[in-house]
C-alpha cells in the first residue's frame, strides 16, 4: 500500500486518537490499552512499510501519549519529584536532543564572535561590560586578585541576589521563544558574547587562568544552565513555527509543557551554581590550584553527565521495556 492510502485510510483514527490524548473526554484504562494496541499495529506497520517517513515520527509520539495515559495512575505511586529528574525529564531530553546539539553549536559560535570582537576592537569589551566594570576589575588586576569583585557582599546577600538574577535571565532566554525562538536568540546571543569578550578581557590582561580557576567554579553550572534554557525556549519557537498535524494553538500547549518541564530541570542547577558564586568563588584567589580545578570539573561533570549522557542512558532502559519514545 502507498503511504498516501495508508494515511488516507487511517487519518480519521488517528485524529479520534489524538482527541482522546488531548481532548477533555475521559476514557477508561481498557478503553486506552485498546487504543494504544492500534497505534502500535500502526506503526509497526508504518515503520515496516515507510521507515523513513514522517508518518513514523507521528505515529510513535501518538504512541508514547497513550502509553503514558494508561501508567499516569501508576506514575502517582513514586515521588513525583524523583520521577520528575530521573526519568521524565531525561526522556524530554533524548527526544528533543538536536535542540540541545543547536544550543550548543550557537553558543561556541557566539562565545567565538565575542573573542573575535574584544580581540580587533579595542573599545568592544567596554561596550558590552560597562566603564565602571572594565576599571573596577583593571584596579583588582592590579592589586593582585582579578576576581576580587565576587568577594563584595555578604554570603547570603550575594548568594539569594545572584540566584535570582540567574532566574530571571534563564526566564527571558526560555520565555522569549515564544517570538518563533527569535526572542531566545537574541537573549542568548547577548549573554554569550559578553563571556567570549568578557573572558578575552582577561587573557588580554595576563590574567585568563587566575579567571578561569574562579569564575569557572560557579560558571560551569551557571553557563551550561542557560545553554539548557536556549534550547527549552527553540523548542518552544519550534512549537509555534512548525505544528505538523495540530492546530498551531494545540501545538504550542504541547511545546509549551514539554519546554517548561526541561527549563525548571535547570532550577537546581542555577541555585547551586548561584550558591558556589555567594560562599565559594569568593575565596578562589586562595585556593590551591587543585581544589578550584577540582570543584570546575566535578560540578561540569555532574550538570554534563545529567543533560549529555542520562538521557540516552534512560531512553536505552525505556527501550527495552517497549516504552515508545520519539
Amino acid at each position: 500500500m502507498r503511504e498516501i492510502a495508508f494515511i488516507k485510510q487511517n487519518k480519521e483514527k488517528w485524529l479520534d486518537f489524538e482527541l482522546a490524548i488531548f481532548g477533555k473526554a475521559k476514557k477508561n484504562p481498557d478503553e486506552l490499552a485498546n487504543l494504544y494496541i492500534q497505534m502500535m499495529n500502526d506503526l509497526a506497520y508504518a515503520q515496516t512499510y515507510y521507515p523513513k517517513s514522517k508518518t513514523v515520527i507521528y505515529l510513535n509520539y501518538l504512541a508514547s501519549q497513550i502509553y503514558q495515559k494508561i501508567y499516569k495512575t501508576k506514575r502517582t505511586e513514586k515521588n513525583r519529584l524523583v520521577y520528575f529528574f530521573k526519568t521524565e525529564v531525561p526522556l524530554l531530553l533524548y527526544e528533543y536532543r538536536r535542540y540541545l546539539f543547536y544550543a550548543f553549536v550557537l553558543f561556541f559560535a557566539t562565545v567565538a564572535m565575542g573573542v573575535v570582537s574584544a580581540k580587533f576592537d579595542a573599545d568592544f569589551v567596554r561596550l558590552i561590560l560597562g566603564d565602571s566594570y572594565v576599571n573596577m576589575t583593571l584596579e583588582n588586576i592590579k592589586k593582585g586578585n582579578p576576581v576580587a569583585v565576587y568577594s563584595s557582599g555578604s554570603n547570603w546577600g550575594s548568594f539569594i541576589g545572584i540566584t535570582l538574577n540567574n532566574i530571571y535571565v534563564g526566564a527571558k532566554c526560555y520565555l522569549y521563544g515564544v517570538f518563533g525562538g527569535i526572542g531566545t536568540f537574541y537573549i542568548f546571543l547577548q549573554n554569550c558574547i559578553m563571556i567570549g569578550s568578557f573572558q578575552y578581557f582577561f587573557y588580554q590582561e595576563n590574567v585568563f587562568w587566575e579567571s578561569v580557576r574562579g569564575i569557572w567554579i560557579h560558571g560551569s553550572m551557571e553557563i551550561f544552565a542557560i545553554v539548557i534554557e536556549a534550547a527549552a525556549g527553540f523548542i518552544l519557537g519550534a512549537a509555534i513555527l512548525f505544528p505538523r498535524t495540530y492546530s498551531r494553538f494545540n501545538s504550542l500547549k504541547i511545546g509549551f509543557k514539554t519546554s517548561f518541564k526541561i527549563f525548571t530541570s535547570t532550577f537546581p542547577f542555577t541555585i547551586s551554581a548561584g550558591f558556589l558564586e555567594g560562599f565559594i568563588t569568593r575565596y578562589s584567589a586562595d585556593m590551591p590550584n587543585w581544589l578550584s580545578v577540582g570543584i570546575i570539573l566535578i560540578t561540569l561533570g555532574i550538570i554534563s553527565f545529567y543533560y549529555l549522557i542520562y538521557p540516552h542512558i534512560i531512553h536505552k532502559k525505556n527501550s527495552q521495556i517497549n516504552v515508545p519514545t520519539l
